[in-house]
């Protein structure tokens, strides 16, 4: 006999999800008092110091404090690899653990988005919204905001190697930018990042403290979504569970699911929504058939290039012994400044991996420092990492339930570099590196290739060595895509197909993935959503 659900309450508004998208939701529509708004968040606060301090990614990635600790399928494109697939844990949700780089994408993205049919959505038409929440440390222009939720600050670090590869980029002919966030991020420059005075700035600090004591907002941590209530094709609660109970959340408005793009779909096709020939597979009856659930995965695969330096200092040598390590904790506590305050990566560079092409494919994180895998100790020597991703892959993945259990994490199958094109511009990116290394800027510090190695030379041999060598940068998208058709999950005002008092509002409705790091993109999705569900209120 199925368990009784204890009633927690009817709302306007229920919110499954306080990460990225559901912290801005919850501040934008509980702004009007009259509008009664629950946000369910299946992991805890984010009062943890090591989510305060920047470096401190390295300590809640992997951590089942702070990191739902998911891995993908073992991946044919990566010899048969599984890779970690961190997901924040905690208000705020991967805002709270990732790499705190504020990037847009490129203003081609979202105009190519607007090509498919996805009107509304092309990039005059979210400059906007990206401006909105903006808090530039340069002040407002016309491409930029002032005084919003989302505080973008430069980086409180220098380092000589950066530098140099800077000048190196611009030797092979990729020019400097000031800002990567113009519409076109070609160029090379240091990451401006989400911080507030060396500190990480996560969207519960953001968006949801400043609103917390709201009458009309209510805030549920550790609530762990099982499924959607349906009435006939109305969505009208939500089942979740928290501490063993089972609890349901009436939605008189809408139910709006910001889980992000992995358990979105897992949500979805728990609740019967989905591809048929999935859910019968567990014995899911079909509510409602939407083949496109869980299909369109798109992620950014990075190959970590690392190279072995002399004749300058690297994050190896400083944290390298208790007493480096001390005195870098001392220069954050007195300064907020230094290492510590370091985003994962420092330099960045976007370049063409052809001439031919009309906009930057490639994006470069590079690294004061070398380890084998994250969060591993960092390597005895000097040395720098340059990670190099395809902005635009043709590879898709899919993220399907495995279980009707809810407890039970999605099977997540990115099928990286199952595109040709996809393996094609991988070899053309590890040439490129090569070629950076090898600029007369670099030279003074006879860096020396450590991986994929100097004797890997033929096509076939870097191919081999790519898939034992490259990871994640954490980007998934597209699994509850917008758009017309047999494949797409939400209309171009996110509400789900076929189905009243839903939406979908995260990185899974992103039809194709944008040219860079995708959080402050979710945010700018979220902005737009709160406006559009406004609208659809007084109709």
């Amino acid at each position: 006999m199925e368990q009784a659900a204890a009633v927690e309450g009817t709302w306007d508004y229920v919110i499954v999800g306080a990460g990225s998208a559901g912290c801005v939701l919850a501040n934008r529509l509980s702004a009007d008092g009259a509008v009664r708004v629950l946000l369910l968040e299946a992991g805890g606060n984010a009062n943890y110091h090591w989510v305060n301090i920047p470096i401190g990614y390295l300590f809640c990635m992997g951590n089942p404090r702070t990191d739902w600790l998911m891995k993908t399928e073992p991946d044919a494109g990566l010899n048969g690899r599984a890779l970690d697939y961190p997901r924040g844990k905690v208000l705020g949700g991967c805002s709270s653990i990732n790499g705190m780089i504020y990037m847009r994408g490129q203003a081609a993205d979202y105009d190519g988005w607007r090509q498919q049919g996805n009107t509304g959505w092309g990039w005059d038409d979210v400059l906007p919204y990206f401006r909105k929440s903006e808090d530039y440390h340069k002040g407002a222009s016309d491409l930029h905001g002032s005084g919003g939720e989302w505080r973008v600050e430069k980086q409180r670090i220098s380092w000589p190697i950066l530098d140099a590869f800077r000048d190196a980029a611009e030797e092979v002919g990729i020019p400097r930018t000031d800002d990567f966030n113009k519409g076109t991020n070609e160029g090379s420059g240091y990451f401006e990042v989400n911080q507030k005075r060396g500190v990480r700035w996560h969207t519960a600090k953001a968006f949801l403290d400043p609103v917390r004591s709201r009458p009309n907002l209510r805030v549920i941590t550790g609530a762990e979504t099982e499924s959607l209530v349906l009435d006939g094709s109305r969505v009208t609660g939500v089942r979740f569970r928290q501490n063993g109970v089972l609890k349901q959340a009436r939605a008189e408005g809408e139910v709006i699911l910001s889980a992000g793009a992995v358990n979105s779909p897992k949500i979805l096709e728990l609740s019967g929504i989905g591809d048929p020939a999935v859910l019968g597979g567990f014995g899911i009856p079909v509510v409602h058939a939407l083949a496109g659930v869980g299909g369109n995965l798109q992620d950014h695969l990075q190959i970590r290039t690392v190279f072995q330096v002399s004749n300058t200092v690297t994050l190896n040598q400083l944290a390298g012994s208790l007493f480096g390590k001390g005195k870098l904790g001392l220069q954050y506590l007195l300064t907020r400044s230094g290492p510590l305050s370091m985003a994962p990566s420092q330099l960045g560079i976007f370049a063409r991996s052809d001439p031919r092409l009309e906009t930057p494919d490639l994006e470069y994180h590079v690294q004061p420092l070398s380890t084998n895998k994250l969060g591993e100790p960092l390597h005895k020597f000097p040395a720098v990492t340059a990670s190099v991703c395809n902005l635009r892959p043709e590879s898709r993945g899919t993220i399907h339930i495995r279980s009707a259990d809810p407890r039970q994490p999605p099977a997540i199958r990115p099928n990286y570099l199952s595109a040709e094109n996809d393996r094609q511009v991988a070899l053309r990116s590890i040439k490129l590196t090569r070629q950076l290394m090898a600029a007369k800027a670099i030279s003074q510090f006879n860096p020396t290739e450590i991986l994929p190695g100097p004797q890997v030379a033929s096509d076939a041999e870097l191919l081999a060595r790519i898939g034992d060598i490259s990871t994640t940068i954490f980007h998934p998208v597209g699994t509850a895509r917008m758009g017309d058709g047999p494949d797409a999950v939400v209309d171009v005002r996110l509400r789900v197909h076929g189905l009243s008092g839903l939406r979908v509002v995260d990185a899974s409705v992103m039809p194709t993935i944008v040219s860079g790091n995708t959080n402050s993109p979710v945010i700018m999705i979220a902005e737009k959503a709160s406006d559009m569900i406004r609208e659809d209120r007084r109709l």
